[in-house]
């Protein structure tokens, strides 16, 4: 192999080229990007960069050590088509990418309710949705949030920072139900009212109104919240609609094994897009989470080259920040699971619980309490690990 294409220059993508430089592989990479922007941090988009607390030299991801990289950047440049056959990556300019291998990286993009073409209407995905949702924000008014998941709640708890109304709109009777259950959902979610958030549960939205600016946002059950920015976090999808026709099978993303394989040889896929056999779950899983687009690229890579990688059954990880609180899970949980809280009080909002099925603990969630988390994070790991030749 002397020639790899990776498609998507986010985190995943970027972490892929580290991995085969680290993997000694000396030939070309070519690293193609939709956006024009090079590589930077996602997390503070809602958070530090949002508030006007850190720039765009902060977010950066390329390091110094990045130099010697030898890339071959391709900003602001979409895959249109790929071709199996060839493994030639086909960009929207017509010029064909022909290379040993393949590393799709394409990530996701915000979902959007549907009549919310009014130009503030907010999704906050990339460093431009951030920049002009900023630019709104600063305009001042009250601001609708729809979705109570980790970006509604960031981005809520970052408004309420600035001195802003916030209402967040949530159609699940409790927010974050899905990851964290509905006792613990209910905890989390009471860190909106500690902090003069207004939370609406249980309501759909149903439309907007205004002319060219959003003046009010309009629910199922016919009451109308006031908005002069309204912000929609209500998942992503992942961007996979370009490999149509090319063989790669995908669901609810590029379907892959524990390794990273697609159902071409040559093409493997990580990060958001990827939806991976996850040897802790036992099932397969497309995690949209900061440490898996940092770490599976390393076993893509391995697996690219035909290298031996440690398939470490590490549970999925994630965090969150939230008016001055940071939220830890480690885990996989399934409904039936039991929830017990160890350590803390979820009424004083500094709390670790832990989730077990069987009586076998299989996730953790803390509240600021980020050393015991850690610990009984470890113990979520598996003692050894399944190698794959």
């Amino acid at each position: 192999m002397r020639s790899v294409t990776i498609v998507g220059a986010s985190l995943a993508g970027l972490s892929a080229a580290r991995a085969l430089r680290a993997e000694s592989f000396d030939g070309r990479i070519t690293v193609v990007g939709d956006e024009r922007h090079e590589p930077y941090d996602r997390p503070p988009l809602s958070k530090e960069f949002l508030a006007g607390k850190a720039g765009l030299a902060d977010i950066a991801l390329s390091t110094e050590d990045d130099a010697g990289l030898d890339l071959d950047w391709r900003l602001g440049t979409t895959a249109a088509r790929l071709d199996p056959a060839r493994r030639a990556v086909v960009l929207d300019s017509g010029e064909e990418l022909v290379s040993d291998g393949v590393v799709l990286a394409t990530g996701a993009r915000a979902r959007t309710p549907r009549g919310s073409a009014l130009v503030d209407v907010h999704t906050l995905r990339s460093l431009d949705d951030a920049v002009a949702l900023r630019a709104d924000l600063l305009a001042g008014g009250p601001v609708v949030v729809i979705g109570a998941g980790f970006i509604g709640a960031e981005v809520a708890s970052t408004a309420r920072a600035l001195g802003l109304d916030v209402t967040v709109v949530e159609i699940l009777p409790t927010p974050l139900a899905g990851p964290l259950g509905e006792e613990m959902g209910g905890h989390v979610a009471a860190l909106h009212q500690d902090n003069g958030t207004t939370l609406v549960t249980g309501v759909g939205v149903v439309g907007f109104v205004g002319g060219s600016r959003t003046e009010a946002v309009r629910l199922a059950d016919g009451r109308e919240l006031s908005a002069a920015t309204v912000v929609c976090g209500i998942g992503a999808t992942p961007n996979i609609e370009w490999l149509a026709g090319s063989g790669i099978e995908t669901g609810a993303g590029v379907r892959t094994d524990a390794r990273c394989a697609t159902s071409i040889p040559g093409v493997v896929a990580v990060g958001d897009c990827a939806s991976a056999h996850n040897p802790f779950a036992g099932e397969a899983l497309r995690l949209e989470h900061w440490t898996n687009a940092l770490q599976q690229p390393a076993v893509a890579a391995a697996t690219l080259l035909g290298r031996r990688a440690d398939l470490r059954p590490a549970p999925p990880y994630f965090w969150s920040d939230q008016y001055g609180v940071r939220l830890q899970f480690a885990g996989h949980r399934r409904p039936g699971d039991t929830v017990e809280v160890v350590d803390g009080d979820p009424d004083s909002r500094s709390f670790c619980a832990v989730y077990r099925r069987a009586g076998r603990p299989v996730a953790v969630l803390a509240l600021d309490r980020p050393k015991l988390f850690g610990r009984l994070r470890r113990q979520l790991v598996a003692p050894e690990p399944e190698v794959v030749r």
